[in-house]
Parts: structure tokens; sequence; C-alpha cells
């Protein structure tokens, strides 16, 4: 451990140690972190685990879960990124973030105790198994990172394997195509062991892998369904004990219904009894930052207070950390019923990181967004408002399509532009990435 560093240390100087303490950003493979986790035996963080992987929809799923497992009594730890504002969200131990001395203090220990060099992801993988081991859970949830075969996540042998959706999504790292990648998040299946699947069109890889783990697979559309219904929604299909399950009625979410519907499939395979009354209440309650997310009044103030503007004179604020086709595909549909049931104009702040896919994200959205106002997002992995624009431009000729865009390097500059040209009648959308809706709320907690 660097001479400087002590379990007292303040968080961010770990942090900036742990992102710069490995010559990789991204080093996938499990040798080096599982070989750190048995020296320390972390491997077995609580006596039942589930691993969540998938494109889109990993979070969200991860949330409906946990309030299930914590309304029916069970003692409950989540691992999810990335974070949106600070990285004590990426452990949740009964749904609380940790303090930063937890985290300072896992960090020395795993420092004292670790035998290779690690990532910043694999680092933080260990840490939250640490932390969740001391807290004697009953069960741990974990999401994976990036794919699943080659993530530090998949170190962990879970009791069952979630999988959301698979699109397009980190070519670099998992193939580009779909039956590569679904191979890649297949990686986190155990033998024997159930296997939920959310996506309605799987990969024939996926279902090959499966098969020869001897996995009892549960498909979407095959094992179960859902229904969408004018004043609620219905779910069925297979529970763990062979009988047929189902759910009606059921309340709306400020969540996905894939997802909700897709981590109700996995409630049914859990070995808990788990009342349908524990269901509905985790229903009415599970949300979680950046999913399609109106802000509500209270939470403008500052910005109205930064922009000398009555809250009442501002417009809709949602946001969204989408930042892949499928993700775009979701939200065209959401912002198009809007649009529909107001009449609203709509207005898109984004920035896109240059390892995405930009042209499949704004694609989808070019008919239903009226006007862009594209952000620089800083780092190596960052690009340009202006390289955004390019791309737009280039898009909107190929479709034969009008273009009302500009650039800014400041989240703040590009608020201040777009809310001008806007009224209380209006939508404000952010979305693209994490690190794009994440410099929307620090701006909002500095000002």
């Amino acid at each position: 451990m660097p001479s400087y560093l002590q379990a007292t240390s303040p968080l961010a100087e770990w942090l900036h140690y742990l992102e710069n303490s490995h010559f990789k950003v991204i080093d996938l493979g499990l040798e080096r972190v599982k070989s750190v986790a048995q020296t320390m035996d972390l491997l077995h963080p609580a006596p039942f685990v589930i691993t969540v992987g998938g494109t889109n929809g990993k979070g969200t799923t991860c949330r409906l879960l946990e309030l299930v497992l914590l309304n029916a009594g069970y003692r409950v730890g989540v691992y999810s990124s990335p974070h949106l504002l600070r990285y004590n969200e990426r452990v949740r131990i009964q749904n609380q973030e940790l303090e930063d001395s937890a985290h300072t203090q896992s960090f020395a220990f795993i420092e004292q105790h670790k035998t290779q060099s690690l990532t910043y992801f694999e680092f933080s993988t260990l840490s939250a198994l640490y932390l969740f081991k001391q807290a004697n859970l009953d069960v741990v949830i974990l999401e994976v990172g990036l794919g699943g075969r080659l993530d530090a996540t998949n170190i962990v042998d879970s009791n069952i394997a979630v999988i959301t959706g698979i699109d397009i999504d980190h070519t670099d790292f998992l193939g580009s195509t779909r039956e590569q990648i679904a191979f890649e998040k297949a990686g986190i299946f155990r033998a024997d062991c159930p296997v939920i699947i959310g996506d309605p069109d799987v990969p024939h890889r996926m279902i090959d892998y499966a098969e020869m783990l001897h996995c009892k697979v549960f498909r979407r559309n095959c094992d179960w369904q859902f229904e969408e219904h004018a004043d609620g929604w219905q779910w069925s299909g297979t529970a763990r004990n062979g009988q047929q399950m189902r759910l009606e009625n059921l309340p709306f979410c400020r969540i996905p219904l894939a997802n909700v519907a897709t981590a109700l499939a996995a409630v049914q395979h859990l070995p808990f009894d788990i009342a349908e009354s524990v269901i509905r209440e985790s229903l009415q309650q599970v949300e979680l930052t950046g999913r399609f997310q109106k802000m509500k009044p209270t939470e403008l103030q500052p910005l109205a207070t930064l922009l000398n503007r009555p809250i009442a004179k501002l417009p809709q604020f949602i946001i969204d950390v989408g930042h892949n086709p499928q993700a775009a595909r979701y939200l065209r549909e959401k912002l198009t019923a809007l649009k529909a049931q107001n009449k609203t104009k709509i207005m898109a702040i984004c920035g896109v990181l240059k390892d995405k896919d930009a042209e499949g994200i704004f694609s989808p959205l070019l008919s239903v967004i009226d006007y862009w106002h594209c952000i620089s997002l800083d780092g190596s992995r960052g690009q340009t408002g202006d390289e955004l624009i390019v791309t737009l431009q280039q898009i909107a000729r190929e479709n034969s399509v009008g273009l009302l865009a500009e650039s800014s390097n400041s989240i703040v500059d590009a608020i201040k532009s777009a809310v001008e040209k806007l009224n209380e009648n209006d939508t404000l959308i952010i979305f693209g990435s994490f690190y794009t809706v994440g410099k929307f709320l620090q701006a909002l907690e500095n000002k």
C-alpha cells in the first residue's frame, strides 16, 4: 500500500489510486481477481447469490429483486455499477449506502492482502464482496459490469442467473453480433442452476450453452409472459415447483415493465416463500435514478434559482441513462407516447462516449426529438458536442430529415440555452450516458 494511503484516508484519494494502479482500465479475465478472492475467502459472500446480466435493464431488475427480498424480511446486499454521483452508490446493504470509512477500510484490507495488480472494477468488486461477507447477509445480488464470462463479478458462483436483454454494445470486448454477445453474457450460467431470460428473441448460442450446463431455462414468451392493459398488467408463468402462477391487476411501476416482469420471473424461482402482497408492495415502491425519471418540481428548485426563473415556468425535465441502440428505441417509445398525450415540444441534451454507437443511439430518436443540444464529455472516452453534431447531421442527411442542433462544452450552459427555448408545456430530456445524467445531477447539487 502506498505510504500516503491508510484505512482512514479520504475516499477520493483511494479512488484516485484505484483508477491509476493498473496498466489497463479494462482488463477482462478472471485469473488475477479470482486468485485474490480465494486468498481472502471472498468467493461465498452470502448463502444465496443472484447474478444479473444483460445489455440494458440490469440496475432496475436488481432494484426490484432487492425490494422484494427486503420486504419479505431477508438481509440483502446489492453491488451495481456505474455510479451517478458517488462511489458509495455501488454497494447497498439493507437498502443503505455505506459511509466512506467502510469503503476505505475495505480497500485497505484488500490492498494489504492482494497478490495481483487489479483494475478499478476488480478492486471495487472484491471490496463489495468483503463488505457483504462482514454483514452476515441472506442474499447478495450482483450486477454484471461488462459482458459476463470474463467480468469480475463472475468469480462468484451464483445460485440463479438473470439475463435482462441482449443487444449490440461494447463491441470491442464482446463481439459485433447478438450471437457473440449472448455467448459472453451466458458465461454467468452455472451447471444445474436456474436461468431467467427476459429477452424475447434469445440467440441460439445462449440456449445451447445453457443446455450444455443442464440449466433449467425460463424464457420470456415461452415459460412466462406479461400483458399490459389500460389500468394495470398481469404476469403469468411457471414457478419453481412446476405450478402455473398468475398475478393479475398489478400496479404500473416507475421502471420499464419488461424489467419488472423479468424480476418477477426470477422471484418465482427463488427458494424463499414470498407473499403476493410483498410483490405488490414492492411494485409500488420501486424506482431508480435516471430511468426515464421525471424530475419533481422540488428537485429543480436549485436550477430555478440559477436561471432566475419560477419553477412553474420550467419545462418538464426527464433524465435517462440510456446509452445504446436498444435503450434509444425504448426511449423513443416513451417520448412518442408523451408527445401524443401532451402535444409537447421535446428538446434533448445528450452526451455520448466515443466507444458507444452514437449513430445507433441517435437514429431511432430523430423523428421524435425537435431540437438537439449535444454536450462534450471529458476523459479518455469522452467526445465533444461538435463531434456528435457531425454524426447527427450525417444521419439526418441520409434519412432526409430536418435537424435543429447546437453544441456546448458545459451541461450548465446547455441547460441555460435549452430553457430559453422552452416553456412550461415543453419537455427537456437529458440522456446518452451515466456521465451525462451524473453531470446534470451534480449541477443541481452544486447550485
